[in-house]
């Protein structure tokens, strides 16, 4: 038997503490989470130590995670996933690994940060559609107990995208939102717009197709722009200008939000782009050469490979007629993320979700 591991060192940072013990859980020990021979030394707040004894002998790839004792309390990601199994190289000596988040009770999230959800309106005018429409907000756990402003952006589908969902699944943004919270992260306030049902469609479609007729995306476009936006940056605390205010959306959703972004540059400075529907039109790429004048702009595109054949192709010809027309990184900054394995449908968004959040609003270059 090798006893390359002997005397390893492990040095532990955590982004969240708290007064729970850490654990090293592994290959090693049959993947018992709580094992006090490997309980971890809290060295200070946040900072953890182990060190394997001299006689520790193993004969394969040392793989671990940390636990809090339990695989109900398991080390996350900054976005509140499961990680891959931590590795240590034979013959290492000292690693230093670093956690951003913990699984508490079960559970991803504290509900004490999730963010406020409030009803704008069961029926708010939507004077360029001649309909009505349920509008609601999902605002900072600390709205109300600070005097911040804070940035939004405004989603499309506003029924798949917290709470209980909808059928089609949940996005789970406000439990993705107090992920972040935990972690200190800056926050959003987020307007979710119900879709239209049976119209949905018909209403995100900016461009008319064969198939389906004249769209009335042009209509609903400025709806957001012209009516919601003054709205709500007139009854909450927002960051109006524009590289504070996003639109998002996936799949017809995603359509839309490039389309208002490509006509509203001077109002909107986010993009949050998930698996669009650019099959429905081709002239999306006409618009992103000849109309679209960045001011200060960051567009997130998210793909699937499972999404259909041409999904991540088309996604890729988005990115080069945009980027075709020299921008420079100071005007336009356009990220596309693809995930080879993704597939089209709530969950997959909602993994998505908190990633372009924090690159769209609070990362900087």
């Amino acid at each position: 038997m090798s006893n390359s591991y002997a005397s390893l060192a492990l040095e532990l940072t955590t982004a969240v503490d708290d007064e729970r013990p850490v654990y090293i859980a592994g290959n090693f020990c049959e993947w018992f989470p709580d094992i006090e021979r490997f309980r971890m030394q809290k060295v200070e707040p946040g900072k953890y130590r182990f060190q394997f004894p001299s006689d520790f002998l193993f004969d394969k790839p040392l793989e671990y995670k940390y636990t809090r004792g339990g695989w109900d309390q398991v080390e996350l990601d900054s976005f509140g996933e499961a990680p891959q199994n931590r590795r240590v190289r034979a013959k290492t000596k000292s690693q230093k690994d670093f956690v951003p988040h913990w699984r508490k009770d079960g559970r991803s999230f504290d509900p004490l940060l999730i963010p406020t959800v409030e009803t704008v309106a069961e029926q708010f005018e939507m004077p360029q559609l001649g309909r009505t429409r349920r509008i609601r907000i999902l605002l900072p756990h600390d709205y109300y107990t600070s005097e911040k402003c804070y940035p939004v952006i405004y989603l499309q589908d506003g029924q798949n995208l917290f709470e209980d969902g909808s059928v089609y699944g949940n996005w789970e943004i406000d439990k993705k939102m107090a992920i972040l919270a935990a972690q200190g992260k800056e926050s959003v306030i987020i307007v979710a717009i119900d879709h239209a049902d049976e119209d949905r469609l018909h209403e995100f479609a900016p461009y008319a197709n064969p198939k389906f007729g004249k769209g009335s995306g042009k209509k609903y476009a400025n709806f957001i722009v012209r009516t919601l936006k003054p709205y709500i940056d007139k009854h909450y605390r927002t960051r109006p200008e524009r590289q504070h205010t996003g639109v998002g959306g996936s799949s017809m959703g995603g359509l839309i939000s490039i389309y208002a972004g490509l006509m509203y540059p001077e109002v909107l400075g986010r993009l949050m782009i998930f698996s669009p529907s650019l099959w429905v039109s081709e002239k999306i790429y006409f618009d992103a050469i000849e109309f679209f004048n960045p001011m200060e702009t960051k567009i997130y595109v998210y793909a699937g490979g499972k999404e259909g054949r041409y999904m991540i192709q088309s996604t890729e010809r988005l990115k080069e007629a945009v980027e075709r027309q020299g921008w420079s990184p100071e005007r336009l900054q356009l990220k596309l993320s693809v995930d080879p394995k993704g597939e089209h449908n709530e969950t997959r968004w909602g993994k998505e979700f908190p990633k372009a959040i924090e690159w769209l609003f609070f990362e900087t270059r």
